[in-house]
């Protein structure tokens, strides 16, 4: 192994998607990209369920065949049996476009990931630990590290992207500007099994999700013989089981859920029980002068609709984007700052009302589980939801100064627009006629759940503040009207 750098441009903490997406982006621009990775990889992971979205990463980080010759599992689609519901949502059934993700383990994926990222120019180094950073003034300038061989020393840098998940090292170091939703405080439980029932519903491949009285659960086929199965619940309903065992809890919620338990009637428990809390945060700001916090760093959400590498890649490509541009002088650097800000809180946020409504389609059920899921005014501000849903719900805008208006507004329109897309793909005969009236309605269920699920940001119709993301010929930023100030809401 070469010797860690005294010096690097670009400074990325962290090797998981977020990380490794932004190190190979400026890579592949001609940056000086140094990234430092605690764990020797490849190493475990949850969050195995990946996004259509994920296919768009891929092709821009050049490692889209590499993917798709690693054998995951691909996903068509999820099914879901949600209260008295039954969903079968197959991918590009209403838009067209991708029709497939994957199921990964996180181990191969995140591996693959990284060492891609070191044949695109990126100087990685594994087993390194970042002890501390040091501040000019409000601007991270260096950084010491140090290695298990009892190595020591400091990089300086000019950018740093703290990709270092959970951990947040400069959230919850520096910054300490994270903060905790009142929504959304669950734990999951899980374990893999071999030798299941498929899906008796629905595409090979699919993830199933059921929901309990107390929960939900998901199964999610790794591959012909293994499936992850795991169990979500609120902390509180986990603490009053706290004297029973770990396995215990977990198989008595899963015998609650026909769905999942006649999947695994036939197999085999072949690993330990988990556990880790699913609490959802947020922090203040993602961004300020020198620095970008990108993936779980930044923010985290249950994980009810898979987004977390679908949220890691995305705030990863934009912060490539900004500090491509601001490195080769298009941008002034608050200005991509803020854009970035904006941008991933705005991603983030229709993602938390999208979760809330989805919850919202069981809250018939009489269960505190149910209940302790519904958005209150204290998980998020009138002006960052007015950002989020201004284009996307009429009316809300009216709404911004009466905060818990506002928050009711957002999650029962989107619950609408869930109904709405639901009830198009269970009439499959209508859907199938591709008249007028159904074309009409099928548009507009695709560009809500587009500008919700996809990369809004990466035209000029999704500008934020007249900014964008532009990837060719360049990665960076473009201005719909150059001339226009942003303005700026970054701490610096």
């Amino acid at each position: 192994m070469s010797n860690i750098p005294n010096s690097t441009q670009i400074l990325v903490i962290g090797g998981g998607p977020a990380g490794s997406t932004a190190a190979t982006l400026l890579a592949r621009e001609g940056f000086d990209v140094t990234l430092l990775e605690r764990d020797i990889f490849p190493r475990y992971h949850i969050g195995e369920s990946l996004l259509p979205s994920a296919l768009e990463i891929f092709d821009l980080l050049g490692v889209r065949e590499k993917v798709e010759a690693q054998g995951f599992q691909r996903k068509p689609g999820a099914y879901l049996e949600w209260g008295k519901e039954k969903w079968s949502l197959n991918f590009g059934e209403l838009s067209g476009d991708h029709t497939y993700s994957f199921q990964v383990r996180r181990a191969e994926f995140d591996h693959l990931l990284l060492e891609h990222s070191k044949s695109q120019g990126v100087k990685v180094f594994e087993g390194t630990e970042i002890r501390q950073v040091s501040f000019d003034g409000n601007r991270p300038k260096s950084a010491t590290w140090s290695q298990s061989n009892g190595a020591t020393g400091d990089i300086s840098f000019d950018f740093v992207i703290d990709a270092s998940g959970r951990a947040g090292v400069l959230s919850t170091r520096y910054l300490k500007n994270r903060r905790n939703h009142n929504v959304f405080q669950n734990i999951a439980i899980w374990g893999y099994w071999k030798n299941v029932k498929r899906l008796p519903q629905g595409q090979e491949g699919a993830i199933a999700v059921g929901s309990i009285p107390e929960g939900w659960l998901w199964g999610i086929p790794l591959d012909e013989e293994i499936m992850s199965v795991g169990v979500v619940m609120h902390k509180d309903l986990y603490k009053e089981r706290r004297n029973k065992k770990l396995e215990d809890i977990y198989s008595e919620a899963i015998q609650e859920c026909s769905l999942i338990s006649d999947m695994i009637a036939p197999g085999e428990l072949v690993s330990e029980v988990k556990v880790e809390q699913d609490y959802s945060y947020t922090s203040d700001y993602f961004s300020g002068p020198g620095y970008f916090v990108s993936g779980d760093a930044a923010c985290f959400l249950d994980p009810l609709l898979s987004s977390g590498v679908h949220l890691a890649t995305y705030s990863a490509l934009l912060a490539a984007a900004s500090i491509a541009s601001i490195k080769r002088g298009e941008i002034d650097e608050e200005q991509a700052a803020t854009f970035y800000d904006k941008s991933y809180r705005q991603a983030y946020l229709r993602f938390l009302v999208f979760v809330s409504a989805f919850y919202d389609q069981n809250r018939g059920k009489d269960s505190y589980f149910w209940e302790a899921q519904k958005l209150s005014r204290h998980d998020f501000s009138g002006a960052d939801l007015n950002l989020a849903f201004l284009n996307l719900v009429s009316g809300v805008e009216d709404l911004v100064d009466a905060q818990e208006g506002a928050t009711e507004f957002a999650v029962s329109e989107m619950s609408k627009r869930i109904k709405e897309n639901h009830d198009l793909r269970q009439d499959k005969e209508t859907l199938a006629s591709k008249d007028k009236s159904t074309d009409s309605a099928i548009q507009s269920t695709n560009n809500f759940f587009n500008a919700v699920e996809g990369f809004f940001s990466l035209s000029a119709a999704g500008a934020i503040d007249g900014v964008y993301v532009v990837t060719k010929p360049n990665l960076g930023l473009a201005q719909v009207t150059p001339t226009r100030e942003l303005q700026t809401g970054v701490r610096g």
